[in-house]
């Protein structure tokens, strides 16, 4: 359990230094208003729900068999999602759910599916909101912040696009590079366990790509979850229009989703957990139209900083201890240890 609570404090490294280096206290960080902060936190848990409910319709939706309640399989999602935000580029939690579903029996293949539609329903809302937030960066003259997120976004975009393309036509396999870190790092036997078992998994998940990719089924459930996924990330700019509207008079709802997707992108780069520093970088770059590269001052001196860090604690550091509670429940939970056999 010890990593979970490092991931935490590490997480938390940001906004202590900013708390250190900056003229922003505790006092400024909470001057938004209880009844502000709570909504906020409200709508942050309610985007999390929403992915977690998303994961259960697809669940249902591709098995055409139930494996468990509805609580339990949204459990397992939010507590899966603590594993996604406290790692790199997000990800993690997509392994958790697949561990999870093939000790319920469910087919590696269709476990690898189901994440596989999760993570393109993500990319597809995000970068396609991260993009028009990028373009109309560009149209106000925020150069540098809207080129940044263009392609940032263009590259998740085109990298996913890739995959899905890839696997509907050909069997994709482990890239050599890495069959020979888990060789390195493992021993023999297991790293040949580990190889044989997640190409075995990327087959069936590609049989399973060109068998449903030309489904009108598959495309009714698709977008059923892209649908899902644009309202969770609603409920992601609300969460910060909440707060940020009693900085800036004329921020409205769509200019908040998009801002809040752009910071998502940023985020999603491999160089802090979760994003943190990041994510609060991008929107705090995005809503200042940033046109040129900034320096410490103007970050830490910024008025809009106390709005952001209290929208990054309501939406990131608050909804993280809750998935860390699920998180906990999950692997405590006889029916689901990691590396032994379910007893289902």
């Amino acid at each position: 359990m010890n990593w979970k609570l490092i991931a935490i404090l590490i997480s938390l490294l940001p906004l202590l230094f900013l708390f250190i280096f900056s003229p922003v206290s505790i006092t400024e960080i909470f001057s938004v208003g209880l009844v502000p902060f709570i909504i906020s936190v409200i709508f942050s848990l309610t985007k999390v729900f929403l992915q977690a409910f998303r994961f259960k319709y697809f669940v249902d939706k591709f098995l055409d068999y139930k494996i468990a309640s509805s609580f339990k399989l949204i459990s397992v999602r939010i507590g899966s999602e603590f594993v996604t935000n406290t790692t790199p580029s997000y990800i993690g939690g997509e392994i958790v759910r697949i561990a999870w579903l093939t000790k319920n029996k469910v087919p590696a293949g269709i476990a690898a599916w189901i994440a596989t539609m999760e993570i393109i329903a993500d990319v597809f809302v995000g970068t396609i909101l991260a993009l028009f937030a990028g373009i109309i960066a560009l149209y106000n003259g925020a150069i540098l912040i809207g080129t940044i997120i263009i392609l940032i976004s263009s590259l998740i975009f085109g990298f996913w696009l890739i995959v899905v393309i890839f696997s509907a036509h050909y069997n994709i396999q482990l890239p050599k590079f890495m069959t020979k870190l888990i060789k390195r790092f493992s021993s023999r036997e297991r790293a040949d366990t580990i190889i044989n078992y997640t190409n075995s998994a990327i087959s069936d998940l590609c049989t399973m790509s060109r068998e449903n990719f030309n489904s009108k089924r598959t495309i009714k459930i698709f977008f059923v979850g892209i649908v899902i996924t644009f309202f969770a990330f609603a409920c992601l700019g609300a969460s910060f229009l909440v707060l940020g509207g009693l900085a800036e008079s004329n921020l409205d709802l769509y200019k908040s989703i998009l801002a809040t997707a752009a910071s998502t992108q940023l985020g999603s780069l491999p160089i802090t957990v979760g994003g943190s520093g990041l994510t609060e970088l991008g929107l705090w770059a995005y809503v200042s139209g940033l046109d040129h590269l900034p320096s410490i001052n103007d970050v830490l001196e910024d008025s809009h900083l106390d709005v952001i860090i209290s929208w990054r604690i309501a939406s990131y550091h608050i909804p993280l201890v809750i998935m860390w509670l699920f998180m906990m429940k999950l692997t405590i939970d006889k029916k689901f240890t990691f590396g032994k056999n379910s007893q289902d």
